[in-house]
């Protein structure tokens, strides 16, 4: 089954490609690798604002998370010029989670994008991963993450 199918059978549509909010490109490109900046979790179309360990769950993280791959699929489509299916591999995520000095679950936060990217792409999607936990994210997102991915 394709990346496609795959979405569809999630009744997943990717949205449009986000603009940047500063001085930065969505994605760059350097050989067949490519680096997308890092999303902004959202809820309702509106940067999904929370601390861990304050007022936001970790199960509310890992919806957050999801939300955030599926921006960054969007993103990562349109630098391989609409076609997804010319992703080699997923390379590595990288995750801020926004969270109190006590939270310690960054980890299952980000996996609420590590599993969808690896059901969307299966052995292709299986990558490198660090979560960290910061004190803020611009706009005080909850969570932002960052991809590196390999092209055909």
């Amino acid at each position: 089954m394709s990346v496609y199918e795959k979405l569809k059978a999630l009744n997943i549509e990717l949205p449009a490609v986000a603009a940047p909010a500063a001085a930065y490109v969505m994605y760059a490109q350097a050989g067949n690798t490519v680096f997308l900046s890092g999303h902004l979790a959202k809820k309702d179309g509106k940067v999904w604002v929370g601390q861990f360990g304050k007022n936001i769950t970790t199960e509310e993280g890992k919806l957050a998370a999801r939300a955030v791959a599926i921006d960054l699929l969007a993103t990562l489509q349109a630098a391989c010029g609409g076609d997804l299916t010319r992703v080699k591999r997923i390379v590595k995520l990288m995750s801020l989670v926004n969270s109190t000095g006590d939270f310690t679950e960054q980890h299952l936060v980000t996996n609420g994008a590590s599993e969808l990217i690896g059901e969307l792409f299966g052995e292709q999607g299986k990558h490198a991963r660090s979560a960290f936990g910061v004190a803020q994210i611009p706009m005080g997102a909850c969570v932002e993450i960052e991809l590196i991915a390999e092209l055909a």
